[in-house]
């Protein structure tokens, strides 16, 4: 199996950063308002369950349509029970990947890559698989 690299999140740490009670105008620019900056931590905001969340950095293209490009990172949630749609880290026959799960009207399961480059994977009864957990963020770079 193909090693992957895994970032723990520290539940105890907290990520205090300023944040404005007005929003950014992405269409037109309008003149400066005056704001009350309060503090946000971006681990309630991103983490429901600091225990069971970890932190994975992507590598690949097959992800691209769903926002999810190469050296992103993502953030993944294993105390969520994936369900029909997710976008889930998945252990298939011994390699990693980040596909969205789905289930067909047959009960077979699939792999969906959002590329069309990159084919489906089925999941069948000799299929090793599992999933690791559920992305519930992307960290894109811009």
């Amino acid at each position: 199996m193909k090693a992957i690299l895994l970032a723990r999140l520290d539940a105890t740490a907290q990520a205090p950063y300023p944040y404005p009670e007005t929003s950014v105008p992405a269409g037109f620019p309008s003149p400066a308002q005056d704001y009350r900056a309060v503090s946000i931590d971006l681990n309630d905001i991103l983490i429901k369950d600091k225990a069971a969340t970890y932190i994975l950095r992507v590598s690949g293209h097959s992800m691209v349509d769903a926002g999810i490009s190469d050296g992103d990172e993502i953030i993944v949630d294993r105390s969520l029970r994936p369900r029909p749609g997710n976008i889930v880290v998945a252990a298939l026959n011994g390699e990693f990947t980040v596909k969205r799960f789905h289930i067909d009207q047959a009960g077979v399961g699939w792999l969906y890559p959002e590329n069309p480059q990159y084919s489906p994977l089925q999941i069948n009864e000799e299929s090793d698989f599992t999933i690791f957990g559920v992305v519930t963020r992307c960290l894109h770079h811009v």
